[in-house]
């Protein structure tokens, strides 16, 4: 039977209906006329949502042909950039340990108070290719090589510290659905459109990490003010083999902060490689950026009665239940000497530990570790990657590996097996029963099936507790950011499905979303898998503006001068920031600079149609009366100042700078937030009042969509 509308051709092979295209390739006919998914050998598959693992929460099998099949695919669909975390900038630094933790592991950076082990790092944006803007919203990726005495160690890890999906055989789906749309090649470095959507609201697990990507996290104000987490469950193993969980966190030291979205949308106009340039710029001029690593300790009888499964990568472990203990610092020192070379050929592998770090059975690392060694082959086009310098150990390695494309090191003499009868050197190297690896020997037993623990069944309690934990302007920007990127789908029903999804953490986020859509009615929450518990505890450690910065260093302030602009005052202002470790940057009409009143020329830094205050974490307006009225009509320097305005900044000025101000529909006295700089502590009272970040209590005049 031939059927004219597809050009498709049905035919039946006994029992089973097998439909053939036009290209004359076959597929299964199920339910309701949909084809039946194979493999590419054509074998059905029965369940396309689980791996195959030895019993409920055991370890992923190795058999499981359909699951290799689909990431090995996956993992060499793109050349030669990486399929995910193409945008990346990384530096050299070390990270340096408190005290010895040889109670809970051997790992040899742990063993000693101070000890140093040279490190690597590499931040990323997870869906956009290699020329996306920084300033998407997205998870970041904070990966760290540490070059260890016994091998390296890959924290593989993001800024967020979980995960749309809880077992790997999802990540192709995932990650299709949130590049661009493959029939049409967009949007690029954004999850705004159907196909992201579509599959987000058919996967409630994903719901709290929707969560932290519609907040503020999805947007930080740089690498330097973001935290990095390790996202799974691992192990530590002391000498003895004694076992401990744990779960890593990397805190910046200058505090967490973010942008707005509407200026993380001007930022990537202004500036595409806005947080490329701070994390240069910052190493550059000796502002090492700064990181403790954090660890939550736990045993086997705290995993057992915590209310979530501690494998279940969509679930977090509140620092309130279990506090976070600082045991080291990471510090970036150096840049890169070539980015190619050393940023875009690094190699991170969740696979790399070392003697006294382990895995867990949570699904999706199991999976991590059979991707990663499998994509390097095709983005780095050899098994021989090791050998590049940015991903060879620093420590002595042997082995008798050989050949290959691009080999570097081979076996030297007549040996390249072991065992072998030869003695000397030139026999090679031999195991260590000693100091070699050993796995931590976990009973596991159990059916061979593909089946998801029941453990692992509550995809809304903790989504509802990040929400509860966010203060109202956090909570605001979550709606926002839901109802912006549910506009941009085309498609109704999906919509309402996310809408009804959200009703199961929070009725009041549904509600507004629903509104800010336009929706009729709010429709009814969706059914969970397990009733969803809204009374968990807040927790302030979720919230970025519960954890302000505690110093302004690290900050960026720009200042708009003119001819005739107060010397004394620039003098102060530069004094007073440069206490605080924050950068001045000077903007004026032209970038060759501005002669101030005391006759000498300040140098600019930017040219005021190319340095927007979106660049600054606050500004300063020091016009002097004859440039205001020169640049009155400008309007770059109305957009400066409304802009400053409407992202809530924190604007100093002068007196002779308010027709600039009033040309851009800002009071001087609209609010608090806007500082006089006039007087004996105007100064003063302009940077103490920037501590704060923002002025908040702005937001919703200036919002109110």
């Amino acid at each position: 039977m031939s059927d004219s509308s597809d050009n498709r051709e049905r035919v039946t092979y006994g029992d089973e209906k097998v439909e053939r295209g036009s290209g004359g390739e076959t597929h299964q006919v199920g339910a309701r006329g949909r084809p039946t998914l194979t493999t590419a050998q054509g074998a059905p598959v029965a369940d396309d949502q689980n791996t195959l693992r030895v019993g409920e929460r055991g370890p992923a099998a190795l058999e499981d042909f359909h699951f290799r099949e689909k990431i090995f695919h996956f993992d060499h669909e793109r050349i030669p950039e990486r399929v995910v975390h193409a945008r990346g900038y990384g530096a050299h630094g070390y990270f340096e340990n408190y005290a010895p933790l040889t109670d809970i592991t051997r790992a040899d950076p742990f063993q000693k108070a101070g000890q140093r082990t040279p490190v690597f790092v590499r931040f990323s944006t997870v869906a956009g290719n290699k020329g996306s803007p920084d300033l998407a919203r997205d998870v970041r990726g904070f990966a760290v090589k540490l070059y260890t005495q016994e091998g390296n160690w890959d924290l593989v890890g993001n800024n967020i510290p979980v995960f749309f999906i809880q077992d790997a055989i999802k990540f192709p789906d995932l990650i299709h659905a949130a590049k661009q749309e493959p029939d049409r090649g967009f949007p690029q470095a954004a999850t705004a459109h159907d196909n992201f959507w579509d599959f987000a609201s058919l996967m409630p697990e994903s719901t709290h990490m929707l969560m932290w990507v519609m907040s503020d996290r999805a947007i930080p104000r740089s690498f330097r003010f973001m935290e990095g987490f390790g996202v799974h469950t691992f192990r530590l193993v002391n000498a003895a083999g004694e076992s401990t969980f744990v779960k890593f966190h990397w805190k910046p030291v200058l505090g967490m902060q973010s942008v707005l979205w509407n200026e993380a949308v001007k930022l990537n106009g202004a500036d595409p490689d806005f947080h490329r340039r701070d994390l240069w710029d910052a190493i550059q001029s000796g502002n090492f950026p700064e990181w403790e690593l954090g660890l939550q300790l736990f045993d086997d009888d705290f995993a057992d009665e915590f209310d979530f499964d501690v494998l279940d990568a969509t679930k977090i472990i509140p620092e309130e239940l279990v506090p976070v203990q600082r045991v080291g610092r990471l510090v970036l020192d150096r840049v890169v000497d070539n980015f190619f070379a050393e940023t875009e050929q690094v190699a991170f592998c969740t696979q790399n530990v070392v003697p006294g770090i382990d895995f867990t059975n949570d699904p999706l690392l199991q999976g991590r570790n059979f991707s990663y060694l499998d994509t390097q082959l095709s983005r780095l086009g050899s098994p021989n990657f090791t050998q590049i310098p940015v991903n060879a150990p620093k420590c002595p390695f042997a082995n008798f590996q050989q050949d290959g494309h691009m080999a570097m090191i081979n076996p030297v003499g007549q040996v390249n097996f072991e065992p072998n009868s030869k003695t000397g050197a030139s026999s090679g190297p031999r195991e260590n029963p000693k100091a070699g690896y050993r796995t931590y020997p976990a009973v596991e037993g159990g059916e061979m099936r593909r089946v998801r623990p029941a453990s692992f069944a509550d995809h809304y309690s903790q989504a509802a507790q990040f929400y509860a934990s966010q203060t109202p302007i956090e909570q605001k920007h979550i709606a926002d950011s839901f109802v912006f990127e549910l506009s941009k789908v085309d498609t109704p029903a999906i919509r309402e499905r996310m809408v009804a999804n959200l009703r199961n953490v929070n009725d009041q986020l549904a509600a507004t979303i629903a509104d800010g859509l336009g929706l009729p009615q709010v429709p009814p929450a969706s059914p969970a898998a397990a009733e969803p518990r809204l009374d968990l505890p807040i927790s302030p450690a979720l919230s970025i503006l519960r954890n302000p910065p505690e110093s302004l260093a690290g900050r960026k302030i720009g200042a708009l001068v003119t001819d005739g602009t107060n010397a004394a005052i620039v003098a102060k202002l530069a004094d007073a920031l440069a206490a605080e470790n924050v950068v001045l940057e000077i903007v004026a009409p032209k970038i060759g600079g501005a002669k101030l009143s005391d006759g000498k020329l300040l140098p600019a830094d930017q040219k005021i149609d190319g340095g927007p205050s979106v660049l600054y974490d606050a500004v300063v307006v020091l016009a002097s009366a004859a440039g205001a009225e020169l640049l009155a009509p400008d309007a770059t320097t109305k957009d400066f100042i409304s802009d400053a305005f409407a992202h809530c900044k924190f604007i100093g000025y002068v007196d002779s700078a308010v027709p600039l101000l009033d040309g851009a529909g800002v009071a001087p006295d609209a609010d608090d937030g806007l500082v006089p700089l006039n007087g004996r502590n105007g100064v003063a009272k302009f940077v103490k009042a920037c501590q704060a970040g923002r002025f908040w209590d702005r937001e919703l005049l200036v919002d109110q969509t």
